[in-house]
């Protein structure tokens, strides 16, 4: 992160551009395969040890947005591929430094209802022959591999998980069966929507059981959330630590800006907003690598995630305040994380979505949907 510092992130902000460079070397350190297991060449860590890499990335002012999916699709593969299909990807992915940077979930109009999804995989011997639309799917144009979610029986309003199956499909051998769309977006996001057409996949690519594979897919979510929360304490350390840097050295009227209140308690409020944070990561990590029940993972990911995301949100916008006009400026690189940590406001899930499910499975409140 000394090479790659915050110019070097601004760059690639302002051009729109996948950072290349950093990814080339961050694979081929090892660190793209830390997650994969010994037996088959990786490092065999686990959730807790790739979130510390991603909080440290955005700590340092860079972007882990493009490498966080290598670790949370990671995270599902060891959970819910077959024996067989680690055997066959898993040693080329360690040898060849492969990737498997995406998940393609959302849906135009199934957005937030996950279980609305409409991509259709349609069963034909022993294959599966998929059809649908995908939006806001991330690196898609970066990865070998893509975790791809569709229906393999149409919605049950009884029974609306059930008919969800999951595939890895790889991406190489692919000859126009996905066509991409590039979608601008507030922040360097390399999102694309994905139209879907006749792609074939076999029954050997199925992660976990057919029409039972939102247990996988949750699997997967909690994952991302713990990730992303991790991520989120990083923005706000990276927003405090350059707030109060700043803060000490700044003279204004004759003395440093610190020395004001109305400097002083947002940042004191940003630092027990970190604190908050950090510890109900710890929470949902110790859970998420100790525990089997995927419900209790996901409200602890849930609320690492919002309370995470809340803090770097928060801790953005006083350290814009604090620097003032000069925070406006790019080249600082305030902003620029400022509008990265927007995004996850919004997504992978909401901040009312999260609220939703404390209400309804933790208080058990009556349902509002």
């Amino acid at each position: 992160m000394e090479k790659y510092n915050v110019g070097y992130w601004n760059e690639m902000d302002s051009k729109e551009e996948f950072p290349q460079e950093f990814f080339k070397e961050f694979v081929g350190s090892g660190f793209g395969s830390i997650l994969i297991p010994k037996e088959f060449g990786g490092a065999g860590l686990g959730t807790k040890e790739a979130s510390l890499i991603l909080r440290e990335i955005n700590r340092l002012g860079g972007n882990s947005y493009f490498v966080h999916g290598q670790y949370y699709n990671l995270a599902l593969l060891n959970k819910c591929a077959s024996q067989e299909l680690k055997e066959r990807i898993f040693p080329e992915m360690v040898r060849d430094n492969l990737l498997v940077l995406s998940l393609a979930l959302t849906e135009p109009e199934a957005g937030s209802e996950s279980t609305r999804i409409t991509t259709f995989a349609e069963e034909r011997g022993d294959r599966y022959v998929i059809n649908g639309r995908k939006v806001f799917i991330s690196r898609v144009d970066r990865t070998d591999f893509l975790v791809l979610v569709a229906r393999t029986k149409p919605y049950n309003e009884e029974r609306k998980t059930e008919g969800i199956s999951m595939f890895l499909v790889d991406m190489r051998q692919l000859k126009g069966q996905v066509e991409m769309r590039r979608i601008r977006t507030m922040s360097n996001t390399d999102a694309y929507e994905l139209y879907i057409n006749n792609l074939e996949v076999t029954r050997k690519d199925l992660l976990g059981k057919e029409n039972d594979g939102f247990k996988c897919l949750l699997r997967c979510l909690n994952a991302e959330r713990i990730m992303i929360a991790a991520e989120m304490v990083g923005n706000t350390e990276y927003f405090l630590e350059r707030a109060v840097d700043y803060s000490r050295e700044r003279r204004v009227f004759g003395r440093p800006i610190g020395q004001n209140q109305g400097v002083q308690f947002p940042l004191a409020q940003a630092y027990m907003e970190l604190m908050t944070s950090s510890t109900t990561l710890k929470q949902a990590l110790d859970l998420y690598e100790t525990s089997s029940d995927e419900r209790s993972i996901g409200t602890f990911a849930n609320i690492a995630k919002f309370k995470a995301t809340e803090a770097a949100w928060y801790a953005g916008n006083v350290a814009m305040d604090v620097y003032g006009g000069l925070g406006y400026a790019r080249d600082l690189g305030i902003e620029r994380k400022v509008r990265e940590t927007r995004l996850f406001l919004v997504a992978p899930i909401s901040k009312n979505l999260i609220l939703a499910d404390i209400a309804h499975n933790v208080l058990k409140l009556p349902r509002s949907f």
